[in-house]
């Protein structure tokens, strides 16, 4: 080519070919991958990539949404503020004030505004770039649906309010154990507890996200599909290789991954399910499982790897509808056979009769239900894996229920009997950032507790959702500086309808609320349905040990050296009791806790961040050393 020429197009389009034919999984895997780049990265959006958003550039919202959430369809214009709002939200953002006053009127039926939102998407050649909103229509209408159904039970006059009531043991159990067991996992064999030390030995040495989820130099969206890859490839031939070394090896020599795909989808289905059942264990290695089989669902790993590392969570419903064994959760004997024994206040006596009649009603299901292709032993799983679900309602659950019974037995929901059984706050004191009256706080706790014992109640089906909403393909994430380093911001929409649902159960069976209801979900203050779930599987971490101090109290009270310093101190155990709760009720509940002035407050998500916050500042209580008499640890270790 002559000095001073350019590249004509047909040399530029060859080299782009040539470029693009070197994109494959050898040349990935090879030594000399630094060179690669995905070939299309720098023209199309790599949506299932994410990356990074520079903080300059400016996300539109999806025509047809709330503009305030940006997840929920807009049902409200209004017309001085001149934006749509989700009927949550508006209520939220025009509580008082000259606000209270703005002209709305009702925008058109779903049905229309999906519509609208087709047309946008087409229309807007952007929407493949990850600026604006992306939604999955099947996994939105599925979501529309769930959300419906929810409603439709929270007020059917066939259901309680709350929706909790298990059957009674040897009661009519009718469809609550069937609707149940779509959502719990089962529990793991021993031959796949194997499977699963080994999935956790693999994740504890990996560096995944430390070598992903990172802005370095040079590591632009092109590259960083090119890391992803290797390091997923490099964790699944590990895995193989410590399974079975001679699969190991022929794997290595023609990188067949596609050929294991089953192994892949077992042995990662394991890792979620043991999680879901086990919220207190993976702890550090969990969110880095998700977010490996996050980055595999993207089109251009899935394209070179020919298969997906993702398969539905095996549940206790699954298993009997693919044995036609369903009318085992309609038996009778089935609330029997799953109950939860307790101890606390009973005879041994009581205690083995009830152990007995249990083990009964187990072999009587087991030799009943079982049959060619399904045997007793996995009959007996199922009905272990429901035992297990009830276990996680009474460690997680259960806390709410007597926080709640405390309050009531303590408080006056309106007229305290003096200043120590005040619950009233007010802002700048004592920390707190909300102002309340006596009344207005025990509401604000009641509801609180209420809402949190809703959402453990639920939290199998939530953490179905939220794992439906992080390895949904066309739901893309973006790398983002919270104030909380890097994250991943991803949208969550199923998980954020199935909220708003528990919400509304929750404040219907209320009558009242107090403060306002906006759910954070894909932004700064919780970023994806992940950070979500481990938000309120740490509930139980803050109620439990206070619970347990309560309880021991009087045991405490039968020492007279003990007895005589609570007497000097508080008056009574019932006085240590009570100024114990109210300095939770008040400062637990103040809306403090946030690094700035902004984040926190009333918000659905800010009352967990001021129990945190109470939880922090314990041992400047002078209540501090009965915490520690009574075996106290800490919050985040075991009782």
């Amino acid at each position: 080519m002559p000095p001073g020429n350019t590249p004509s197009q047909d040399e530029s389009i060859s080299h782009e070919q040539a470029s693009g034919s070197s994109f494959s999984l050898k040349n990935i895997l090879s030594g000399d991958h630094e060179n690669i780049e995905h070939p299309t990265a720098p023209k199309e959006a790599l949506t299932g990539a994410g990356g990074w958003d520079e903080e300059t550039a400016h996300e539109n919202v999806a025509q047809g949404f709330c503009v305030e959430c940006e997840d929920q369809p807009a049902q409200i214009f209004c017309e001085t503020c001149s934006d749509d709002f989700c009927e949550v939200c508006f209520a939220a953002q025009h509580r008082k004030g000259s606000r209270k006053r703005h002209a709305t009127r009702p925008l058109s039926g779903p049905h229309e505004k999906k519509a609208k939102t087709e047309e946008a998407k087409q229309a807007d050649g952007e929407a493949i770039n990850g600026d604006q909103m992306h939604v999955d229509d099947a996994a939105a209408e599925d979501s529309d649906e769930e959300l419906e159904r929810a409603a439709d039970e929270a007020s059917s006059a066939k259901i309680d309010i709350v929706l909790s009531s298990q059957p009674a043991p040897g009661s009519a159990v009718g469809e609550w154990f069937v609707e149940r067991s779509k959502y719990i996992p089962l529990r793991l064999t021993l031959e796949e507890r194997k499977y699963l030390r080994l999935l956790e030995a693999a994740l504890n040495v990996s560096e995944y996200t430390d070598k992903i989820d990172t802005i370095g130099f040079g590591l632009s969206k092109a590259k960083r599909i090119v890391h992803q890859i290797r390091e997923l490839c490099a964790i699944l031939s590990g895995l193989v290789l410590s399974a079975d070394y001679k699969q190991g090896q022929e794997l290595f020599q023609d990188r067949d991954f596609q050929s294991n795909e089953n192994f892949y989808q077992t042995i990662f289905e394991l890792g979620r399910r043991h999680k879901i059942m086990n919220p207190d264990k993976m702890r550090s290695t969990y969110g880095k499982l998700i977010y490996i089989l996050q980055d595999s669902q993207t089109p251009e790993v899935k394209d070179l790897l020919n298969f997906t590392c993702v398969k539905p969570i095996k549940t206790v419903y699954t298993v009997l509808e693919d044995h036609d064994a369903l009318d085992l959760l309609r038996d009778d004997l089935v609330s029997i056979a799953t109950k939860e024994i307790y101890s606390e206040g009973r005879s041994r006596r009581e205690i083995q009769k009830d152990i007995k009649a249990k083990e009964r009603a187990i072999e009587t299901l087991a030799a009943k239900y079982a049959r060619s292709g399904f045997s007793q032993e996995q009959v007996r799983q199922c009905l272990y894996s429901i035992g297990d679900n009830h276990a996680f309602l009474r460690t997680n659950r259960d806390p709410c229920d007597r926080m709640i019974a405390y309050l009531k037995q303590y408080f006056h929901p309106t007229h305290p009997q003096d200043n120590k059984s005040s619950l009233a706050i007010k802002n700048g004191k004592g920390g707190a950032r909300l102002t309340h009256d006596h009344s207005k706080q025990y509401a604000y706790v009641l509801q609180s507790l209420t809402l949190w014992r809703e959402i453990l109640h639920d939290m199998f089906h939530l953490w179905t959702l939220a794992e439906q909403d992080l390895l949904n393909e066309n739901v893309p994430y973006r790398l983002r500086d919270t104030g909380q380093g890097l994250n991943r911001v991803q949208a969550a929409p199923k998980t954020s309808r199935m909220m708003h649902a528990i919400l509304n159960r929750a404040q219907r069976s209320i009558g009242s609320w107090v403060g306002s209801s906006v759910i954070h979900m894909g932004d700064h203050n919780v970023p994806n349905a992940l950070m979500f779930i481990d938000k309120y599987s740490q509930v139980y971490r803050i109620l439990l040990p206070i619970c347990n101090t309560l309880a021991q109290i009087p045991r405490l009270a039968e020492n007279p050296a003990l007895r005589s310093y609570i007497d000097d101190e508080w008056g009574s155990p019932e006085g240590l009791t009570r100024e114990i709760l109210a300095d939770f009720f008040r400062h637990g509940f103040d809306g403090s806790g946030a690094g700035n002035y902004f984040d926190a407050g009333s918000c659905i998500d800010g009352r967990l961040t001021s129990a945190w916050n109470w939880c922090s500042t314990l041992e400047k209580k002078r209540f501090f050393p009965v915490f520690l008499l009574t075996g106290f640890i800490g919050f985040d270790g075991e009782w």
